[in-house]
């Protein structure tokens, strides 16, 4: 009884806190006459933090988070921290939290109080406007160890947030009975009684193409709104969580990973101390989308912020050229990132410092703005389109980038190979577009959908014929004509937009075993078990095929399935197959 009326006396004091709050002028930071966490907000919002939870979020004169655990961050999957060992603070969802030990006023402008909570591994400030129904925030390392997920969040309440929307999907949340019913398959994935799937993974994003998300309801939003992502890891393919119903709880679930590896092989990073990710808005309404959709695009257009005044953020240059493929044509429309300098990880797999992500144009110019003065690699690949056949990547290291410098590269030639290509199945973009599934809606299970066996008959069949998954035990063949034979060799290219484990594929052209790529030796990514129908980590290899082998008239690739996992297996990108 004793404890049952601390622990109403505090609720007590803390709504008594939020509610004196509510009277201030202006933004503010107060701190709980308990000592046991702090206030911030303005006129129109408040929230109370404490050693790990932010809970009681005021606005409009109603508690958002009412029972849900409420706004948090920490990391997950990097070495235990021995003074997590030794304090025992729990994780709600299997990751570590931040432990505030102290907040205060980092800076309090005419303008705006920037609020900072400082944890042994990192500081996270809210920035709050007078005006302004939410904060931008911004975490920086102190003393992270080695991770691969590193996010904040909001759980807020189930009944007041009933929808969730990035920029793919715009949908009811799962009711949490739904799950409570179901049977789970796999991780946060449960099959209903009539057979449909209800997962999170539903509602991934690719991170670069979002605007915003969040959670809503008929009176309440609640919005993360990411300009810039420089500081997001990975290249154009990297996808991460955003919005999902919460399935032990319930709680509507809004997240905001900034460093994360749920759909590649791996992303695991050691920051310098000093990394800064965001500024981000976290951003209040009404339910509204499209004021939500309004104040993105005003963020959007004053990325890089100007209250960040640190060196590091705002020091930043331009980076420009033309990329020039070595058979004269433009790398037109090609995929144009710039990343880790001397590197051999995969751009997907780069989040150490900072990264930028466009497209060239028709003619292969790119122009990459607000760039952070470093020194970096250039990297570039077909996106499709009139470049389709390429499958060489290009790259140049050490770019020096200066302050307010517009640096021109000029033109860079690509090299690519110049061979005869025979046949090909699909454009070369890292992705299973244009294939049957490929890019459709996210959903648990579509692979399942592929067929066993399959013919595919080049000058006959479309690419929509071919599917953008192969896992069940079967055969995959192609027929092509050659009007007359050759002393030859052949290179049978194989380019994937990622591999899912456990499954085997053994290749063979004209019954003439030529390769195997098998479970054992593939790494792989988790996409096309987790809802992903576009790409997950990209692997390409080149096969080599004897001369002789090819024959004038009838000829035939096979692609056999020997090892099968429900769920499992290869997400195509593209086949081709050349004359050396």
């Amino acid at each position: 009884m004793k404890t049952l009326a601390l622990c109403a006396s505090l609720l007590i004091a803390t709504a008594n806190a939020a509610a004196n709050a509510t009277r201030s002028s202006g933004p503010f930071l107060k701190s709980l006459d308990s000592g046991t966490g702090w206030i911030i907000g303005n006129d129109l919002w408040n929230i109370t933090i404490g050693e790990i939870y932010g809970k009681s979020l005021f606005y409009q004169g109603q508690d958002l988070i009412g029972n849900a655990a409420g706004h948090y961050s920490g990391y997950g999957n990097g070495p235990t921290s021995q003074h997590r060992i030794a304090r025992l603070i729990p994780s709600i969802d299997g990751e570590t939290n931040f432990v505030w030990t102290s907040a205060s006023v980092y800076q309090n402008s005419s303008e705006y109080l920037d609020v900072v909570f400082s944890a042994i591994e990192v500081d996270l400030h809210w920035v709050i406007y007078p005006e302004l129904a939410g904060a931008y925030q911004y975490l920086v390392n102190k003393a992270l160890p080695t991770l691969a997920v590193l996010r904040t969040l909001c759980r807020l309440d189930n009944t007041t947030f009933t929808h969730g929307r990035t920029n793919a999907k715009d949908d009811a949340l799962p009711p949490y009975a739904d799950i409570l019913a179901a049977t789970k398959v796999q991780d946060e994935t449960w099959q209903q009684a009539d057979g449909t799937y209800i997962t999170k993974y539903d509602w991934s994003a690719f991170v670069r193409e979002i605007d915003f998300h969040g959670v809503y309801g008929d009176s309440f939003g609640s919005w993360y709104i990411r300009p810039g992502r420089d500081y997001i890891n990975g290249d154009h393919l990297k996808q991460e969580l955003t919005v999902h119903r919460e399935s032990a709880t319930g709680d509507a679930v809004e997240l905001n990973v900034i460093h994360g590896s749920h759909f590649q092989v791996t992303s695991s990073a050691t920051f310098p101390v000093g990394k800064t990710w965001g500024p981000w808005l976290w951003y209040l309404n009404n339910g509204s989308r499209e004021d939500a959709s309004s104040r993105a695009q005003q963020e959007f257009a004053a990325w890089p912020y100007t209250f960040l005044n640190t060196t590091g953020y705002q020091s930043r240059g331009r980076v420009s050229g033309r990329l020039v493929l070595s058979d004269g044509r433009p790398a037109s429309g090609a995929a144009v990132f710039l990343g880790d300098n001397q590197s051999d990880v995969s751009t997907l797999d780069q989040g150490t410092d900072y990264y930028y992500a466009g497209y060239a144009d028709d003619e292969g110019n790119f122009n990459l703005d607000n760039v952070r003065t470093a020194e970096y690699a250039l990297y570039a690949w077909s996106n499709g389109g009139d470049i389709s056949d390429v499958a060489a990547t290009f790259s140049q290291n050490n770019i020096v980038v200066g302050d307010r410098e517009a640096l021109a590269l000029g033109d860079l030639i690509w090299s690519v190979k110049t061979r005869e290509r025979i046949f090909q199945i699909g454009d070369l973009d890292r992705k299973a577009l244009g294939f049957h599934n490929g890019g459709a809606p996210r959903q648990h299970g579509l692979v399942a959908q592929s067929p066993a066996n399959l013919t595919y008959i080049v000058g006959e069949s479309n690419a929509s014929d071919w599917y953008y998954g192969q896992s069940a035990l079967g055969s995959w063949t192609v027929l092509f004509d050659l009007p007359e034979a050759s002393n030859r060799s052949a290179t049978l290219a194989i380019s994937l937009a990622g591999y899912s484990k456990s499954s085997d594929l053994v290749i063979s052209v004209n019954g003439h075993s030529v390769s195997q790529l098998l479970s054992a030796d593939l790494l792989s990514d988790p996409a096309l078990y987790r809802s992903g129908t576009t790409a997950g980590e990209w692997h390409y290899y080149e096969l080599h095929v004897d001369s002789g082998v090819l024959q004038a008239g009838l000829n035939n690739v096979v692609f056999q399935v020997t090892r099968y996992t429900l769920w499992r297996g290869f997400l195509w990108d593209s086949v081709f197959l050349d004359w050396n």
